[in-house]
């Protein structure tokens, strides 16, 4: 494959949003052995017709509360259900309460009868990812330092709107699409792509990076400007591997799989939803996963 764009490897969690009390004890567990480990982002998913789900707003604000240098982003917010110019203001609010400390994570929307459900629009796969390209716009007039700002959209529009807060940093917006024509959307005009393992395995990661930079290339942009988010799911465990491709095993079988995902595969964000909530596998993912993974990037780059 031989994809490696350079960047920075990080690290995050993927905590149960939850609202039962078991499992909000857990995620407080996960979000402080994460910053306690030095881990560098949480990635809350955005389900709101999930009836045993918290907020995905509300809890990434108290999770930014809770810590002191753990950034926090959705993974990824769903766009069907949240106004974009709205979500812009709830996104730079949180940005400024946290000093800096917020992402964008975008999706274009799926399970479209649960979202119909809640009142939201059912739309095709175009209109779904026509109505993410005019959001990425909306949203970013209203982080803009502009007097008022206006847009005239087929399913968004402003008319006269004044922006702010302006947010505390420049806050990336990631998208989490895997379509053709949206991959090459994230080269043009996007900072960041997030995928999941269990849906897009390492062996398609090569054509979907490609059609990204292909993306990048026409609006003269460096693929490597594009962070590369993997959300990953398994079980650090003290016996041998559990098959391959199985990210169940012990703590050399991850160094060697995020290793190869990042000097092989391009990603360089490795996301983990840890097995039962289990902060214990947070603390072996930060104490011993990572820095061995960052040690072993940068040997295999030279």
């Amino acid at each position: 494959m031989g994809a490696d764009y350079g960047r920075e490897i990080a690290f995050g969690v993927f905590p149960d949003p939850g609202a039962d009390a078991d499992t909000l004890r857990r995620t407080w567990d996960v979000i402080e052995a994460a910053e306690r480990g030095g881990l560098d982002f949480a990635g809350i998913q955005d389900h709101p017709y999930q009836r045993r789900h918290l907020d995905a707003w509300s809890l990434m604000a108290a999770v930014l509360a809770r810590t002191e240098r753990l950034r926090v982003f959705p993974d990824v917010a769903n766009l069907p259900l949240r106004p974009p110019a709205v979500m812009a203001k709830n996104a730079a609010s949180l940005d400024v309460l946290s000093g800096g400390r917020f992402e964008l994570g975008l999706g274009a929307g799926a399970f479209w009868e649960a979202i119909e459900a809640m009142g939201g629009e059912r739309r095709t796969p175009r209109e779904a990812a026509d109505s993410l390209l005019e959001a990425m716009e909306v949203i970013r007039l209203m982080w803009s330092d502009q007097r008022s700002v206006r847009f005239e959209g087929e399913h968004y529009r402003l008319a006269g709107v004044r922006p702010g807060p302006a947010p505390a940093h420049d806050i990336g917006i990631w998208l989490g699409v895997g379509g053709p024509r949206m991959l090459k959307a994230v080269g043009r005009s996007a900072d960041g792509w997030v995928v999941s393992h269990a849906y897009v395995g390492p062996e398609k990661l090569p054509e979907m990076h490609a059609r990204i930079d292909a993306g990048a290339a026409g609006a003269g942009r460096d693929p490597a400007a594009i962070r590369r988010v993997y959300n990953l799911w398994g079980t650090i465990t003290d016996g041998a591997p559990q098959g391959q491709g199985s990210l169940e095993g012990p703590v050399g079988l991850w160094v060697e799989t995020l290793t190869e995902l990042a000097l092989e595969c391009g990603m360089d964000t490795f996301v983990l939803g840890p097995a039962g909530g289990s902060a214990a596998q947070v603390e072996l993912f930060a104490a011993e996963v990572a820095p061995a993974v960052r040690a072993a990037v940068r040997a295999g780059r030279g």
